[in-house]
């Protein structure tokens, strides 16, 4: 049993069995809230999964704002702490891929909001023999105006939410073949709006 947290974009929950079925998923699509509903949304999973032992946390990476992804990371990290679990990280925009894979092999582009007139790309081109999408163009932050041309001529998908149930396949598919798909940094698109100010200038006498 895997449960999978994402916040990339709004917040997604989802448990998946041992077969890779669905057992329970919940969501809410504010990408600003994340830290008020992934409580409640964690609760409504177990809930339904009923006495379901969970073996694996899949936590999504990214990318995503620094502070909307930090918060399923860190409530990822806790549930798995709290438990004993393994973390396993996986990219967001692997689980994006997949879910567009289940009906298409051409090379396609995951393109996803990164604020400030910004969004991320990753392009991906089929599953490898594991099961897991093939990255061809490693993610990139781009002007909005700029993606199109960026892209030249690849399609672009553009992904509003994300499927938790498909993130928790792309990391069981990876726990499977024994690989590690991300590091346990965060891909944030860039660094937070806030930072620690610094040592205090000398004035002189």
């Amino acid at each position: 049993m895997i449960l999978a947290v994402d916040t990339s974009l709004g917040t997604a929950v989802a448990l998946i069995d041992a077969d890779g079925e669905r057992r329970a998923e919940a969501g809410a699509v504010d990408p600003l809230g994340h830290a008020e509903v992934i409580g409640d949304l964690l609760v409504d999973v177990l809930r339904e999964a009923g006495d379901a032992k969970i073996t694996h946390v899949v936590a999504g990476m990214g990318p995503g704002p620094f502070t909307g992804l930090r918060i399923g990371i860190a409530a990822a990290r806790a549930f798995a702490l709290g438990r004993g679990l393994p973390v396993v990280p996986v990219p967001s925009h692997f689980a994006a891929a997949l879910t567009v894979l289940e009906n298409e092999t051409a090379p396609f582009a995951i393109v996803t909001d990164a604020r400030r007139r910004e969004v991320a790309i990753t392009v991906f081109d089929g599953l490898d023999d594991d099961g897991i999408p093939v990255v061809v163009a490693d993610t990139v932050l781009v002007r909005a105006a700029d993606a199109d041309a960026h892209l030249d001529g690849i399609r672009r998908i553009d992904v509003t939410t994300l499927s938790a149930s498909d993130l928790a396949r792309v990391g069981a598919r990876a726990l499977a073949a024994g690989r590690m798909l991300a590091g346990e940094e965060p891909l944030y698109m860039r660094h937070p709006d806030v930072t620690l100010p610094g040592a205090p200038k000398k004035v002189g006498t």
